[in-house]
């Protein structure tokens, strides 16, 4: 993007977190635009502060701009003076993208929603989606100063393009290591054959021929049942497509005979009540893009599910509770 004077960029992360920090706050000062910060996420203030101030960028996490497409507010509004919305903190399933660049073009903003990744371990992002082009399911192109390949899991072996494995990467954002804790340093940081250290990221996904990366997920999130590897991700998508669904979250609960059984839990959208009959029409849906062996067992109906300080789904607190109901 090219910065000139009178840039505003709206945001109400968490300024201890490093996407808060980095990309709301210096990011924004060093070129001289203007920071307007929101210390509390609600709807009628954002949505006022949206009118009110018109900023140029937005940055958000995928809960933020779940939000933003259901703002009274904005229903009739010109939102041409966007030049730029930002995702990250937490992956937007394919609908979730879809939905939000609709919403866009249906308010005069002549842009799309652009997906980024990065971790604490390098700082914030590290790829983003490019301006005018996006491949379905890609989170985009390594920024110019950063270098990105896929391993086969638990090895240094370098995949070919297209190729599913963990990400690494390496650039002047990565970490020196983890304070006094040389165990977990050496286990994260590599230097390879090609004399460079490389990030290991802990994250599954591959990249294709052209450099576009594709996030799956965590590898600790992946469950195996029957022997098959089954990705949480791939399933919020096929439910997030569901006209009844609001958003979702999946994880593995211990099963004695498969060792892990996939259980969705489900934010309906308004008008859909958490009834037998709208349980069996998400299962038909999912059936058709999902399968067999990871359909989801369990469809829990949820009014909202528990998020962390970042605004991400907080899957490691559903996956607890589903621990304690087992002992």
């Amino acid at each position: 993007m090219e910065f000139r004077r009178g840039l505003k960029m709206l945001s109400c992360m968490p300024i201890f977190h490093g996407f808060g920090l980095a990309l709301n706050i210096h990011i924004v000062l060093i070129h001289g635009a203007c920071c307007l910060l929101m210390p509390n996420f609600s709807i009628k203030s954002y949505s006022e502060m949206v009118l009110k101030r018109h900023p140029s960028f937005i940055v958000g996490v995928p809960a933020i701009f779940d939000a933003f497409l259901k703002i009274p507010n904005l229903e009739n509004e010109d939102l041409s003076f966007l030049e730029g919305m930002f995702c990250g903190g937490d992956s937007l399933t394919i609908e979730q993208k879809k939905k939000i660049d609709r919403f866009l073009r249906e308010h005069n903003a002549h842009i799309m929603v652009r997906e980024g990744y990065g971790l604490t371990e390098c700082v914030t992002a590290s790829c983003l989606t490019p301006k005018d082009t996006y491949k379905e399911g890609s989170i985009g192109l390594p920024f110019p100063d950063m270098a990105y390949a896929i391993v086969k899991p638990g090895t240094d072996d370098v995949l070919p393009s297209g190729e599913e494995g963990e990400i690494i990467l390496r650039g002047p954002s990565v970490m020196k290591g983890y304070l006094n804790d040389p165990e977990e340093t050496a286990a994260a940081l590599k230097v390879l054959g090609d004399g460079n250290t490389w990030l290991y990221t802990g994250d599954l996904g591959k990249m294709d021929e052209e450099g576009y990366v594709y996030f799956r997920q965590r590898i600790k999130r992946m469950i195996v049942t029957n022997g098959y590897n089954v990705y949480p991700g791939n399933i919020e998508n096929a439910l997030d497509a569901c006209p009844e669904v609001d958003y979702s979250c999946v994880i593995g609960v211990k099963d004695e005979r498969k060792g892990q059984r996939v259980r969705a839990y489900v934010v309906l959208n308004e008008g859909y009540e958490p009834t037998d009959k709208v349980r069996k029409s998400i299962m038909e849906q999912l059936r058709l893009r999902v399968s067999a062996y990871a359909l989801p067992k369990e469809i829990i109906f949820r009014g909202e599910l528990p998020r962390t300080l970042v605004g991400k789904v907080a899957y490691r607190l559903l996956e607890e509770e589903a621990g304690k109901e087992s002992k």
